[in-house]
């Protein structure tokens, strides 16, 4: 698999009927290893090993509906009350991360209406804020620890991206 910009983890790798799998430790279960799923799972770990994010609080995969049709965000994060905080949209390394990637996660979140959205293809990463008082987003310069997303601290007034 491709090189990202994440650190590697102990990834438990197998084949099965001639195919990769790797052991998702969120959804505790085998998967097929697509160039996809090896971006979510080192991007997932990295938020539990240097974010401080929640494992129980991570659903991968999670379903959602948008204008009726059901639909699949790679992954929600939620706060400790079941709420959703944070939507994150996953591509592979070699695709880019361009407006369409981004208009994708932004209709995700149409249902949930968190506050924080992420997009990252495993080498380049991009985290997104809009607080209550508008409906602008706004780019952050880094990816908040869970307890600053839990906490609902707005990130941008203390460490806004230029």
């Amino acid at each position: 698999m491709q090189q990202l910009n994440l650190p590697t983890y102990p990834l438990k790798i197998s084949k099965r009927s001639g195919k990769p799998h790797v052991f998702d430790i969120f959804r505790k279960r085998f998967v097929v290893l697509t160039p996809e799923e090896w971006v979510r799972q080192h991007f997932l770990w990295w938020l539990t090993e240097e974010k401080a994010y929640p494992q129980g609080l991570i659903a991968v995969e999670a379903p959602l509906q948008y204008n009726r049709m059901d639909r699949r965000a790679d992954a929600i994060i939620y706060g400790k009350n079941g709420k959703p905080l944070m939507i994150i949209e996953c591509k592979a390394a070699d695709v880019p991360v361009t407006q369409d990637v981004f208009d994708q996660v932004a209709r995700y979140n149409v249902p949930h209406g968190v506050a924080y959205l992420i997009v990252t293809n495993g080498v380049q990463h991009y985290c997104c804020f809009r607080g209550h008082e508008n409906s602008e987003w706004h780019f952050l310069d880094h990816i908040p620890e869970y307890e600053r997303i839990a906490d609902n601290t707005n990130p941008y007034t203390q460490n806004p991206a230029r």
